[in-house]
């Protein structure tokens, strides 16, 4: 799946975060030359202002935003810079941009991509062995699988090991049917953190506020914590969770403001 945050920035095929970070650092950032960050109401939302002027999205657009508490965080965002502006520091702006430059003007791509992913789904595929990861896989993985099951009228199929299974297409269809009307933020941080956790059916389940954030971080890196907890962690994969916990965090926020039917 492709991540439409890294498609902007980068140009074209995806990035980890890091190396996204390695890409950015390699260009010069633009410096500050704003004063004072506001916010205005206008009748299609609210602008972010710098010294009065409205912020413009990557491809020129206005950055208008639905929700007064969202303007207002993305323009501490833009308040927090300091002699440079570096949009690895403003995830909420960039799934923004990402919303009214892209996922506005391709919404059925986008939906079909998260339907699509919701076929091949990280909860479907379970490990064997060892008891103690199998079981948390049952209680963590198997509680919103249950939720999935409940909402989308149907049953999916599961497996052990990396064999791909095919899952019943109603049941997809009706996913991908409940992602209409859906608004190009809404769509662009579901997007984002489908690509963040792996798991459609995670996002899902954390735009519908079934299961805090927390859990559904959790529940997307269970594997990873379990390899830790077995022999360590690496201080590489560390910094790379944290900067996608950050994109993640801003992705649920966004959601918890936009929410869907």
């Amino acid at each position: 799946m492709r991540d439409l945050l890294e498609e902007l920035e980068a140009g074209g095929g995806a990035l980890d975060p890091v190396e996204r970070a390695k890409t950015l650092s390699r260009k010069q950032l633009p410096k500050r030359f704003y004063t004072v960050v506001s916010v205005d109401a206008g009748a299609d939302g609210f602008s972010v202002l710098l010294d009065g002027r409205p912020v413009k999205t990557a491809q020129r657009g206005r950055l208008v935003l639905p929700d007064e508490g969202l303007a207002r965080r993305v323009a501490e965002e833009w308040d927090a810079q300091e002699t440079e502006i570096d949009p690895l520091r403003m995830p909420l702006t960039r799934i923004a941009n990402v919303a009214i430059d892209a996922v506005s003007n391709r919404m059925p791509e986008v939906a079909d991509d998260v339907a699509k992913y919701a076929g091949n789904d990280l909860l479907f595929y379970r490990a064997e062995t060892p008891d103690t990861l199998v079981q948390r896989q049952n209680d963590q993985w198997g509680a919103v699988l249950g939720w999935a099951e409940a909402r989308y009228a149907g049953r999916f199929v599961l497996a052990e090991g990396i064999m791909p299974v095919r899952q019943d297409p109603a049941v997809i269809a009706r996913i991908r049917e409940r992602l209409e009307p859906a608004s190009p933020l809404w769509l662009a941080a579901l997007h984002v953190a489908t690509t963040l956790t792996g798991s459609a059916l995670l996002s899902l389940a954390l735009a519908h506020e079934a299961f805090d954030p927390e859990t559904i971080w959790r529940a997307a890196h269970l594997d990873e914590d379990w390899n830790i907890e077995q022999w360590g962690a690496d201080e590489e994969a560390l910094r790379t969770r944290a900067l996608r916990r950050r994109d993640f965090d801003a992705a649920a926020f966004v959601l918890s403001v936009t929410r869907e039917k």
